[in-house]
C-alpha cells in the first residue's frame, strides 16, 4: 500500500493538483486584466492574496517557489518598490506546443516573455520608470500574468517590504508611506493576507502579523508564513507558532525553507531548493509530524484552496457589485448623449431639446411635472399663491381711509365749497379722494406682475432637459430668448394693468348698483352720530363710529357746539365792526379817508385786524361738518370696495393672459423662429471638451464593466448554491470542499476533463509512512 501511495505521488508531482471549481480563479484573473484598463476609476475589490512582510523577510523567495522560476529582482536593499500583481494561470501543454511557460505584462500587451530573466529585467525597468533609480517607492501597480502547467491558479500581490530606515531618495516617512500602501490593499474584505515572517526574528513582534491584525482583527483572512526555518538557533523550533498557539489565525500557518543568498548567487534552481526543503522537513524531528503545516507545495495547495473558496463566497456579491456599477455608468453615459455626426441629427436633437424644454415648462406651470416636490410649493402653485394669497389678500387688508384724517376730509370738503357754504356734501371732494385711493392700487398690481415674472424665470431655470446639459452655448441662447420673451410679455401686461387703473380713476360710476349712494350714506352717518356704539347697516354689518363721531356726540350732549343757523348777538360794549367805528355813546362814527388822523380828542384808538396767515385751516367743528366727514368716509369705502374687487379680479386675469398663458402658447414657436436655423446648428450644439472626454471615458468604463459581467456569466455553475451546500471547513474557516477519490484526467486532445478534488499526500508524509 505504501508503494502504491509513493507511485501515486511521483506520478502526480510533475503537475499541480486542481480543485473543484478551478475555473473561478482564472475568471478572477481575467477580471483583473479587464478592470486594469479602467485604472483606479473603478473601485472593485477582487479576491486576491496580498503578500506582506518586512524587508528581507523572504517574500520574494516564497513567490518564486510558488511559480517555480527565478523572475523577481534581488538585492540586499529594498527590491519590491511597486505593488506587483502576479496572476498565476495553470495551463496544461497542448500537442504541438513548443513553449509551455511564459509571462505577460499588462503595460506590454501582445508580448510574451519566455525568458524569465527578461521578466526580471522588465520588472526592474518598469519600477525605475515610475519610482526612480534610487530606491523610491510608488503605489502604481505592475501587472504580470504567468502561464504555466506547473503553477496553481491564484492571484498574488507582492507589496513593498516594510522598512525602518530610509535609503537613497526615500523620504523620511518611508515607513509610514509603505504601511499606508500595504493597509490600503489588505483592508479590503476580499483580500487574503499572506503574512510572511522570518523564523530568525522575534515572531511575537512581527510587522506583518501586527499589520494583519489591524486589518483583520479576528484573523479570518490571514495565513501566516514562517520562512527560513532552517536557520533558527539550534535547539529552537517554530512548532508553537505553526500550531497557532502564540498568535492564533483561523487559516493557520505554513513553514517554509528559503534559498540562501549563496544558493541564488550560485544559480541553484528552485527544484533543488524544493528538494532541500523536503529533505529538511523529513529529517527534522519536530517538523516531520507537522507535514500539513510545512513546505511550499502545501502552501500552494492551501492558498489555492482558500482562494477558490473565498471567491466562491464573494462571487454573488461581486457580480451584483459589477452590475450595479455598470448601471450607474450607463445612466451617467446617457446624460452625455451620443456623438452628433450629421446636420440631420443636429436638427433632430435641437428640435427635441426645444420641445422637451417647452413641455417641461408647461408641465411645471400646470402642476403636471414628474418631479413634483412634497416639501414646498413650486411652479404654477407658487404663481397661484402670489395672485391669491399675496395680491388679493393684501388688497383686502387696505382701508382707503387709513391715510386720511378727519381734518384732511374736512379741508377737502371746505375747499370744494369755494366762497360759499355748501348746503349738501359736494361731489368734488369725494371724487378727488376716491381717485387718489384708487391710484394707490397701481403699485401693488405692478409688484404682483413682477413677482409672477420672477417665478416664470425660476421655472425656466428649473426646466433641466437632460441633453441640454451637453450644450452650454444652446443653454445660453435659450436663456436669452426666454428672458426677452418674458419681458415682451410683461409690457402688454403692464399696459393693461395701467389701463385698468386709469379706467377706474377716469370715470367714477356712482350709479353702480353696489354703491352706497348719498342718501343712504347720510342716514347711516346720522345713525352713527346718534349711536356711538355702532349701527347695523343694510347688509347686516356693524360699523364702529369714528373718533370724530364720538367727539360730536359728546359735544352735543354737553351743549358745547353752537346751534346751526343762529348768529351770535353783538355785545354793544365789546363788539367792533371791521368797517365802522362806534362812539362812546354807541353811535357810529362818520367814515373818513384811510389814514386821516382823528381830530376828536374824545374818540378811542383804532382797532387793527390780524393779518391772515399764509396757511389757513378751519378752527371750528360743527355738527354739519361732522356729518359730512362721516358721509364722505362711507362713500369712499363703498366705492373703493367696488373698485378693489374689480382690480382683484382683473389684474390676475391680465397677468395670466398676457404673460403666463401667452408663454405656454407661444414659447415653442418663438424658440423655433429664433433658434431652429440650420446655420446655427453647429454653434448651438457645441459640447465642452471635458464633456466629450468624459463621455469617451464613460464609454470605456461601460465596456470594461460589460466585459467583466460577461466573464462572470460564463461560469457554468451556480456558485451560491454550491457554497450553501458545502458547509464549512473548520481548518480554514471557509466552505468545505467535498473530498472525493476522483483524480485529474485529460481528454485525448490534452484538455482538462471533469475535475474533482482529492488532497494529495505530502511527499514527507508518504516517505515517513513508508
Amino acid at each position: 500500500m505504501g508503494e502504491l501511495d509513493a507511485r501515486h505521488v511521483d506520478s502526480s508531482s510533475s503537475r499541480p493538483s486542481v480543485t473543484i471549481g478551478s475555473s473561478l480563479i482564472p475568471v478572477i484573473n481575467k477580471l483583473q486584466d479587464i478592470l486594469a484598463q479602467a485604472g483606479s476609476e473603478l473601485d472593485v475589490s477582487l479576491p486576491q492574496v496580498a503578500v506582506v512582510g518586512s524587508q528581507s523577510s523572504g517574500k520574494s523567495s516564497v513567490l518564486e517557489a510558488l511559480v517555480g522560476r527565478d523572475f523577481l529582482p534581488r538585492g540586499c536593499d529594498i527590491c519590491t518598490r511597486r505593488p506587483l500583481v502576479l496572476m498565476l494561470e495553470n495551463r496544461l501543454p497542448k500537442p504541438g506546443d513548443d513553449r509551455t511557460e511564459w509571462g505577460e505584462f499588462r503595460h506590454l500587451p501582445e508580448k510574451r516573455f519566455y525568458d524569465f530573466s527578461e521578466i526580471r529585467a522588465e520588472i526592474q525597468a518598469e519600477t525605475e520608470r515610475e519610482a526612480g533609480l534610487n530606491k523610491g517607492v510608488s503605489d502604481k501597480q505592475i501587472r504580470l500574468k504567468i502561464t504555466s502547467p506547473n503553477v496553481l491558479n491564484m492571484t498574488l500581490v507582492d507589496l513593498p517590504g516594510i522598512t525602518k530606515v530610509p535609503v537613497g531618495d526615500q523620504p523620511n516617512d518611508i515607513e509610514a508611506r509603505i504601511r499606508k500602501m500595504v493597509m490600503t490593499h489588505i483592508s479590503q474584505q476580499n483580500c487574503i493576507i499572506l503574512a510572511v515572517t522570518p523564523a530568525n526574528s522575534d515572531l511575537a513582534t512581527s510587522d506583518a502579523l501586527q499589520m494583519a491584525r489591524e486589518a483583520d482583527p479576528d484573523g479570518f483572512r490571514t495565513i501566516g508564513v514562517i520562512t527560513k526555518l532552517d536557520i533558527m538557533d539550534r535547539g529552537t523550533d517554530a512548532r508553537s507558532f505553526l500550531l497557532g498557539k502564540v498568535i492564533p489565525l483561523k487559516l493557520g500557518y505554513v513553514g517554509v525553507v528559503n534559498r540562501s543568498q549563496e544558493d541564488i548567487n550560485k544559480n541553484r534552481g528552485i527544484a533543488t531548493a524544493l528538494a532541500y526543503e523536503e529533505k529538511f522537513f523529513n529529517d527534522h524531528s519536530v517538523y516531520r509530524g507537522l507535514s500539513d503545516h510545512c513546505g511550499i507545495p502545501q502552501l500552494a495547495r492551501k492558498l489555492n484552496e482558500i482562494l477558490e473558496q473565498h471567491i466562491r463566497m464573494v462571487f454573488p456579491a461581486l457580480k451584483a457589485d459589477l452590475n450595479s456599477k455598470m448601471g450607474t455608468v450607463l445612466k451617467e453615459l446617457q446624460t452625455y448623449g451620443k456623438p452628433i455626426e450629421s446636420k440631420m441629427e443636429q436638427g433632430v436633437i435641437l428640435l427635441n431639446i426645444l420641445t422637451q424644454y417647452c413641455e417641461a415648462f408647461a408641465a411645471m406651470v400646470d402642476g403636471k411635472s414628474q418631479e413634483m416636490s412634497t416639501k414646498e410649493l413650486s411652479g404654477g402653485a407658487r404663481i397661484h399663491y402670489i395672485l391669491q394669497s399675496i395680491f388679493v389678500k393684501c388688497l383686502e387688508e387696505v382701508d382707503p381711509c387709513d391715510d386720511l384724517t378727519d381734518d384732511d376730509i374736512r379741508m377737502a370738503i371746505q375747499n370744494a365749497s369755494g366762497a360759499r357754504n355748501a348746503l349738501f356734501v359736494p361731489e368734488v371732494p369725494f371724487e378727488f379722494l376716491v381717485r387718489r385711493q384708487i391710484a394707490r392700487l397701481l403699485d401693488p398690481s405692478l409688484q404682483c406682475l413682477r413677482f409672477v415674472y420672477d417665478e416664470l424665470m425660476k421655472i425656466s431655470h428649473a426646466c433641466e432637459v437632460t441633453e441640454l446639459q451637453r450644450f452650454p452655448v444652446l443653454r445660453k441662447h435659450l436663456d436669452e430668448v426666454m428672458v426677452k420673451f418674458l419681458r415682451d410679455g410683461v409690457e402688454p401686461a403692464e399696459r393693461m394693468i395701467g389701463n385698468l387703473i386709469e379706467m377706474e380713476v377716469d370715470y367714477i360710476n356712482t350709479s353702480h348698483p353696489n354703491f352706497l349712494g348719498g342718501n343712504k350714506a347720510a342716514e347711516l352717518a346720522m345713525q352713527l352720530l346718534k349711536s356711538p356704539q355702532g349701527v347695523t347697516d343694510a347688509e347686516g354689518q356693524t360699523s364702529q363710529t369714528s373718533q370724530t363721531a364720538r367727539t360730536i356726540r359728546s359735544g352735543l350732549l354737553n351743549g358745547l357746539l353752537p346751534n346751526q343757523g343762529s348768529r351770535p348777538q353783538p355785545n354793544n360794549e365789546n363788539h367792533v365792526s371791521s368797517d365802522i367805528g362806534w362812539t362812546s355813546a354807541g353811535e357810529p362814527m362818520a367814515c373818513r379817508p384811510f389814514g386821516e388822523p382823528s381830530h376828536s380828542e374824545s374818540m378811542p384808538s383804532i382797532i387793527h385786524l390780524r393779518e391772515p396767515p399764509s396757511s389757513l385751516r378751519p378752527v371750528q367743528m360743527t355738527e354739519n361738518k361732522a356729518v359730512e366727514i362721516v358721509v364722505t368716509k362711507l362713500l369712499l369705502r363703498s366705492y373703493y370696495d367696488i373698485v378693489r374687487k374689480n382690480i382683484q379680479d382683473l389684474v390676475p386675469k391680465a397677468i395670466m393672459h398676457f404673460l403666463v398663458n401667452l408663454t405656454k402658447r407661444n414659447l415653442h414657436r418663438t424658440f423655433i423662429q429664433k433658434l431652429y436655423r440650420e446655420n446655427l446648428f453647429e454653434e448651438l450644439l457645441q459640447e465642452h471638451d471635458a464633456h466629450v472626454s468624459q463621455r469617451k471615458r464613460n464609454q470605456e468604463l461601460f465596456k470594461v464593466l460589460e466585459q467583466s459581467v460577461q466573464a462572470l456569466e460564463k461560469v457554468d455553475f451556480d456558485v451560491s448554491s454550491q457554497t450553501s451546500s458545502l458547509g464549512t471547513d473548520a481548518s480554514i474557516g471557509l466552505p468545505r470542499i467535498p473530498r472525493t477519490s476522483a483524480h485529474l484526467h485529460t481528454t485525448a486532445g490534452g484538455e482538462i476533463g471533469q475535475v474533482s478534488y482529492r488532497p494529495f499526500p505530502m511527499p514527507s508524509m508518504t516517505k515517513s509512512t513508508a
